[in-house]
């Protein structure tokens, strides 16, 4: 799973890099966590639109309490499953997420630190979405993944669905089995870049690592 990356880019830059008219202020943090604000590029009537949204689809588990804060589910397994399929069939609910570096937690139950990912000679990139507009929260979105490939596996056996510049419009505009082809194939090892870090994973007041993300 993912549940921490970053925008480590200006709106402007980002909106350049992506083809947008419009970049908008966000309160979107560098630091992207579960149920925080994140910035997301979708289809408007005019073309692209950068927007905030919350990044985690709220779900209420069994057993909460009525006036308990639904959990955010930022990542999708499987497109083809019941809560993603009826969204990822229509592009209108397609976006692409912005991002410059994703973590995952390396090491030691209770001694885990950061090991950030990011794409060689790209200084921002896509890692490709859905959204809706929840109740709860509003507009939110949550990130596609896909098996992981020979430089994330050590780490992780799950990693984003990311996107070459090229393969933009198709995620955005093309058919159900394009954006189920994108899922499946695995984003070359020798494009990615690895930093392991001493910094721990759970810092005070930062979110945990345990979030619901598969369904």
């Amino acid at each position: 799973m993912c549940n921490l990356y970053t925008v480590r880019k200006t709106a402007a830059e980002v909106a350049a890099y992506f083809g947008v008219d419009n970049p908008v202020q966000s309160n979107a943090p560098e630091e992207v966590y579960p149920g925080t604000p994140g910035m997301v590029i979708v289809e408007g009537d005019a073309g692209r639109e950068m927007r905030s949204m919350t990044w985690g689809f709220p779900l209420r588990l069994k057993g909460m309490k009525p006036d308990a804060k639904p959990k955010p589910v930022n990542n999708i397994a499987e497109l083809t499953k019941p809560m993603w399929v009826g969204l990822a069939r229509k592009p209108q609910w397609r976006c692409l997420i912005p991002v410059t570096h994703f973590a995952e937690a390396e090491g030691e139950k209770g001694r885990k630190t950061r090991t950030w990912f990011s794409l060689k000679n790209e200084p921002v990139f896509a890692w490709g979405g859905l959204w809706r507009v929840s109740d709860e929260w509003g507009p939110v979105y949550s990130g596609a993944m896909t098996d992981a490939n020979e430089a994330v596996a050590p780490v992780h056996d799950r990693m984003p669905v990311l996107l070459h510049p090229d393969e933009h419009e198709r995620w955005l505009r093309g058919s159900f089995d394009d954006i189920l082809a994108l899922q499946h194939r695995k984003y070359p090892s020798d494009g990615i870049d690895i930093e392991r870090t001493s910094e721990l994973w759970v810092r005070k007041k930062a979110p945990a690592d345990e979030t619901p993300s598969l369904l």
